[in-house]
């Protein structure tokens, strides 16, 4: 099977409803709540394409992880039943936007910088040498609402969009109105170096870059298997690891990534993620 083709047959499968795995598997759909199901691997919810099985504590995203969970077996065995209970692409329609919506990055305010700068490095513990790098690049700055941006790029260092993290206690993130995350990513340092890590957030890769200095570390701006950037990337002869959260989630889409890409290998946070693994480190 060629590599474009496994593309398309993993990109069709991830997209199938879950409503419509959990039917085949012969899951019951709750009579009270729409978003609950029972099966024989536990209760689970179900919203949009994420799903927690309240049973054994773990949840997941897309068909093909849930198809993981529901067979408790090998990547290969839930490709094959998928392709056998939903054959049709027609069942999963890939509609692209005919005219993309213009990328409007948050407006600049010097004046919540100060707060930004607590967030990442107080709450975060990223360095604060660091965090003054990237400020004087322009690659980070704060927005009237206090979020840290960071700028996403593409190749060429042309801004293509920007990740948001709210700085209050309440956990916030997203993308900038417009953002083609498939187009370009943020990274650190901003120069490709021979080894890369694939992290899921800009605060992942810094993190990431503070324990292996010595390698380039992209943030895909949440865990994907197959971004569009990746292919031409590894042409370049680049060392590439997947770096994302140790949790089913992004388990499963490292292990997608490395049917897709074979030269791709897993490097596994030692804590849930790369942060976590950061604030740990000793003083």
């Amino acid at each position: 099977m060629n590599r474009a083709f496994q593309k398309l047959r993993i990109n069709r499968l991830r997209t199938i409803p879950l409503a419509a795995v959990l039917q085949h598997w012969g899951a019951r759909r709750d009579r009270y709540d729409p978003h609950k199901w029972h099966s024989s691997q536990g209760t689970l919810s179900v919203h949009g394409p994420k799903f927690i099985n309240w049973t054994q504590g773990v949840g997941g995203g897309g068909a093909i992880d849930l198809a993981l969970h529901l067979n408790q077996q090998g990547l290969g065995q839930a490709l094959r039943w998928l392709e056998a209970h939903f054959p049709q692409p027609s069942l999963v329609p890939a509609r692209t936007p005919e005219f993309p919506a213009p990328l409007r990055l948050p407006v600049p305010c010097a004046g919540h910088l100060p707060q930004v700068r607590q967030y990442l490095i107080g709450v975060r513990r990223l360095p604060a040498a660091l965090i003054e790098q990237l400020i004087h690049a322009g690659s980070l700055y704060a927005d009237a609402h206090a979020n840290a941006i960071f700028l996403l790029r593409d190749p060429q260092q042309r801004p293509v969009g920007a990740e948001l993290r709210g700085t209050t206690p309440r956990p916030w993130h997203g993308l900038a109105p417009g953002s083609r995350k498939d187009q370009g990513y943020f990274s650190w340092p901003d120069t490709p170096q021979s080894v890369c890590i694939l992290c899921e957030s800009a605060i992942d890769a810094l993190s990431c870059w503070f324990l292996h200095p010595h390698a380039w570390c992209l943030s895909t701006a949440g865990a994907r298997s197959n971004p569009p950037w990746l292919d031409p990337l590894l042409q370049t002869g680049v060392a590439v690891y997947c770096g994302y959260d140790a949790d089913p989630v992004g388990d499963t889409l490292a292990q997608v990534m490395r049917s897709l890409y074979p030269t791709v290998q897993r490097l596994r946070p030692p804590c849930k993620d790369w942060n976590d693994a950061l604030r740990s480190w000793p003083e």
